[in-house]
């Protein structure tokens, strides 16, 4: 057994049996003593025992009746109870094993029956929580295991290229052929820029990795520059991309453009890979809600693509996961975008959802706040 000290409480309207039960006890263990059921809860607001005694005859509220409610809630339905009690027929027995009892001790108990029959509970929940902990630590440790892979395969892409090409630069026997090695040095130099900045901002400080900067900008000129960037690769896949602006958004607004752009790029980075060739992508942004200072824009990204199934629609937002692992191994990426993305939209004042049906597409959605620039921004 480990050295944690295990709490065990004590439920009997008998002093006396109280008493000699936590003489019996306590060199062994942390033992509450109460003598109703009533008192049990409110022990259970502020802690939890590892187990509980429980006697079967109590005025207002019995045995039957407290073990009945423990059961029924989340909270404390796994604290093993032993019946401790003078009733020893046979039924009264078999309706407490029934009821979820875990052992039941007749009153007068000698003192090494109650000692060891208690031990024996103790030990297994022991046993239980080493299991659990050994499940966790084996959890998190492949969990560790495929980021490690993931990460090496990303950040390996990209340098791969830098070294690929500059060798080729090297050798190259005119400008154009140097320029166009350049080219795709700086592309893949950005992108693993891209990826240590990810890693930075998600395992460090969340209140210090993310720092939001107010400025005024051009939403339609941040719209035509994200287009820019997308082009080349809706393209290359005969993608279908459309786009609709709520004309009532300003022309100008004050927020961080920078972060603004970040995630919508990525959404829009994820559509692409996710769809299909001559797939259809839709890009929308709308006013939600206004006053004189804010102003609520709620943007949606709808693809044609692959989809989410619907039980894994939250764990996307989570650090190093994916919807599903073969999937990712097929597409690439480590899980850390949707995360980033979720990071920044609540900062702004927003949150961000999916709406998807496998094989059927899926509509990423978000809103954020940004203010009004007054005339002297």
């Amino acid at each position: 057994m480990n050295n944690k000290r295990y709490k065990i409480a004590m439920v009997d309207d008998d002093i006396v049996t109280l008493n000699n039960g936590k003489s019996l006890l306590q060199e062994f263990y942390k033992v509450y003593t109460l003598q109703s059921a009533a008192t049990l809860f409110e022990l259970l607001e502020n802690d939890i025992p590892d187990l509980i005694l429980l006697d079967l005859i109590m005025p207002e509220v019995d045995g039957f009746e407290t073990i009945k409610k423990l059961k029924a809630d989340l909270r404390y339905k796994d604290i093993p109870v032993i019946f401790l009690t003078a009733v020893s027929d046979e039924d009264s027995e078999m309706k407490g094993f029934t009821m979820g009892a875990v052992d039941y001790i007749i009153k007068p108990f000698t003192r090494e029956i109650l000692r060891l029959r208690v031990h024996n509970q103790i030990k297994i929940i022991n046993q239980m929580n080493q299991i659990i902990e050994q499940e966790i630590a084996e959890k998190s440790s492949r969990s560790k295991i495929e980021f490690l892979i993931n990460i090496n395969h990303e950040m390996l892409t990209p340098m791969n290229a830098i070294i690929g090409m500059t060798q080729i630069a090297q050798m190259a026997q005119n400008p154009k052929e140097t320029t166009d090695c350049l080219d795709e040095i700086d592309l893949a130099s950005q992108q693993l820029l891209g990826l240590i900045h990810d890693l930075l901002n998600i395992s460090g400080n969340k209140a210090d990795a993310i720092k939001l900067d107010n400025s005024v900008f051009s939403f339609r000129t941040m719209f035509q520059n994200i287009l820019k960037k997308i082009d080349r690769e809706c393209k290359e896949k005969q993608q279908e991309f459309t786009h609709e602006i709520d004309p009532s958004i300003p022309l100008l607004l004050l927020g961080d453009a920078k972060h603004f752009t970040k995630v919508v790029l990525h959404l829009l980075a994820n559509a692409i890979k996710f769809t299909p060739e001559q797939g259809k992508i839709h890009f929308s942004a709308f006013v939600l809600g206004t006053d004189d200072e804010k102003i609520t824009l709620q943007i949606e990204i709808t693809d044609s693509g692959i989809g989410i199934p619907k039980e894994q629609q939250i764990k996307i937002f989570n650090p190093f996961e994916h919807a599903d692992k073969n999937i990712a191994k097929q597409h690439g990426g480590f899980g850390l975008g949707l995360a980033i993305s979720k990071q920044i939209i609540e900062m702004m004042g927003g949150e961000i959802w999916v709406e998807s049906e496998p094989g059927k597409g899926s509509k990423f959605v978000f809103t954020c706040t940004v203010y009004k620039a007054n005339d002297n921004s």
